[in-house]
Parts: structure tokens; C-alpha cells; sequence
């Protein structure tokens, strides 16, 4: 699973971060390095759709924080998985 998207939704689930910690943090949780130009891209692209937004900060790096309408799209998703997953592992043990 490498969708920016979700990797970046779910590393804000649990709180602001700046790109650098959320860089950090997928690759902690998902083993998965997202270079900056993939990151900067996708936080782009969910700010225009609303799901994540800029918060102010006093420091030079900018935080970032999941919207109502991202944690619904993560929500959405994760169950989406969830029964990908679950069909997945089904089938393989009737293999």
C-alpha cells in the first residue's frame, strides 16, 4: 500500500505534524519512504479537496491537521482495506 493519500491522512490522524515528521512517521508505520516531491505533491492535492489544511505554527516548518471531511475519507478507506484484506486472506487459505 503506497497511496499518499492514505499514508498522509493516517499519519495526521493522530495529531499536527509538519512534512519532515510526516515523512518520519509513514516510514515508522508503513516502511515506506515517500520522497519530498511525492509528499509536497499529495499535501497539495489534499488541501485542495479539503482534507487536510494548514494550521499556524511560530515555527519556520508548517504543521498540517486532518479535516472532518479527511478523516472521513480515511474512514472510508480503511474499510475499503479492511474488506480487501479480508477477502484477500480468505481466498488464500482456500487456496
Amino acid at each position: 500500500m503506497s497511496d499518499p493519500t492514505i499514508l498522509i491522512l493516517a499519519s495526521l490522524a493522530d495529531g499536527d505534524k509538519h512534512g519532515y515528521a510526516i515523512m518520519e512517521d509513514i516510514q515508522v508505520f508503513a516502511g515506506i519512504r515517500l520522497g519530498p516531491g511525492t509528499l509536497y505533491g499529495a499535501i497539495c492535492r489534499l488541501e485542495e479537496r479539503g482534507w487536510i489544511r494548514a494550521v499556524k505554527s511560530e515555527s519556520r516548518r508548517q504543521p498540517y491537521r486532518i479535516t472532518a471531511q479527511g478523516s472521513e475519507h480515511l474512514k472510508e478507506q480503511l474499510a475499503l482495506l479492511g474488506q480487501v484484506v479480508r477477502t484477500g486472506n480468505r481466498r488464500m487459505r482456500e487456496a
